[in-house]
């Protein structure tokens, strides 16, 4: 039974036998108010998601994943629903979380207003989702979405508007810390595999992403390929050694993107697979991307980072920004600010080992102490699925 079950909104859920206040997630001492810190910000997520009474164009094997995440006190379970009348139906005057890339024909278009919608975060877990791997971490937004350019976010007011205040900047540099030494990224955490190697020449990566994803369909500014992001990438470098290295879930033939090796190196000097991504931006001088997080990725570590679309981490001044620019996005931002809104204010995290809503200091903690995922037989299924697809140029789903 999920710990959601019994969800300890209370303070004194907090309090251990020998009196003292103790972390629900190491079981070490901590202060009264820190404990209550603690369950005011349960109390808040639990109130937030009570007017959320159905969850549509989510995966099978995510929704348990998502009914923890959108768990609320004083509310019947959350319900799942395949189509958008029955959607629009049972939640009556309640909000509707959808997954946008998901969502089923008509729902978008009836029931905008009321929707909520739901995506993976920036860290996300270990392990590829096209693999079946639940996020342990998702964002919720009730404005648009991160990706989308076209419309206003939470996301994206937190970064114009909110006072990102120095305690947020402390906490946000202490993550970009963690995250670098311990080479974390969106799909898993691992250390770089060797020291930077020093270079000769400037060197540039150029990520692949998933052509069909939503990120790019709504944020690409009107560039939809990876080989067309690699030429012009090679256009603005031309002396310079390119790296390209494929999307994952592309790569494992679950997604659409693929470009044959051979008119890769018609422009990259390199294609890169098998080196985990931290590793990977320790030895470059930059980056050229469409909307890929690898940008986000970057900026953490320092590296320079040319944006030809527009991803929720360009017009804050820390990019090169080739794409129109978004009026919205008129604040000046220092890396810690982008940090603070990007990760600690918008996402939120579970505690693999608890499965209690928690800062992404814990997740990363999790991460970092060597917590890995068991590997189910449908994981299994989903890889021998990939290579076989990838085998016979068809994309699984």
């Amino acid at each position: 039974m999920s710990a959601y079950a019994s969800f300890p909104l209370e303070l004194a859920a907090l309090v251990a036998a020998d009196g003292r206040y103790r972390s629900p997630f190491t079981g070490n001492a901590i202060s009264a108010e820190t404990a209550a810190e603690i369950v005011a910000q349960w109390r808040a997520l639990a109130e937030v998601n009570r007017d959320i009474a159905v969850a549509c164009g989510m995966a099978w094997w995510k929704r348990p994943r998502i009914a923890q995440f959108l768990w609320a006190d004083q509310r019947p379970p959350l319900h799942f629903a395949d189509d958008a009348p029955s959607a629009i139906a049972r939640a009556g005057d309640h909000a509707i979380a959808v997954w946008p890339s998901r969502a089923p024909p008509g729902l978008m278009e009836r029931a905008d207003a009321r929707l909520v919608r739901i995506e993976d975060g920036f860290i996300r877990s270990i392990g590829l989702g096209a693999d079946l791997h639940p996020p342990l971490s998702i964002v919720v937004d009730r404005t648009g979405i991160y990706y989308d350019p076209t419309r206003p976010s939470d996301l994206e007011s937190i970064l114009a508007q909110h006072p990102l205040t120095q305690d947020l900047c402390v906490r946000a540099e202490t993550l970009i810390q963690t995250i670098v030494t311990r080479g974390i990224s969106k799909y898993a955490s691992e250390a770089p595999i060797a020291p930077a190697q020093r270079r000769t020449r400037r060197t540039v990566l150029v990520p692949g992403q998933v052509e069909d994803d939503m990120s790019v369909r709504l944020g690409g500014a009107g560039i939809a390929s990876n080989l067309e992001l690699l030429r012009r990438a090679r256009a603005a470098e031309p002396d310079a050694y390119l790296l390209f290295k494929p999307h994952p879930d592309v790569d494992a033939g679950h997604r659409q993107g693929r470009v044959p090796d051979d008119q890769l190196l018609a422009h990259a000097d390199q294609i890169v697979r098998g080196e985990a991504m931290p590793s990977l931006l320790s030895r470059v001088d930059a980056v050229h991307v469409l909307t890929s997080l690898t940008g986000f990725e970057a900026l953490l570590r320092g590296v320079d980072v040319t944006v030809h679309g527009q991803p929720f981490y360009a017009g804050w001044g820390l990019t090169h920004d080739l794409a129109p620019p978004l009026p919205r996005r008129g604040r000046q931002l220092t890396l810690a600010q982008l940090v603070a809104g990007t990760l600690i204010l918008y996402p939120r995290y579970l505690d693999p080992v608890t499965e209690l809503p928690c800062p992404p200091e814990i997740l990363l903690q999790r991460f970092a102490e060597g917590w890995r995922p068991k590997t189910s037989w449908l994981i299994r299924l989903r890889r021998w699925q990939g290579r076989i697809a990838k085998m016979f140029g068809t994309i699984s789903r």
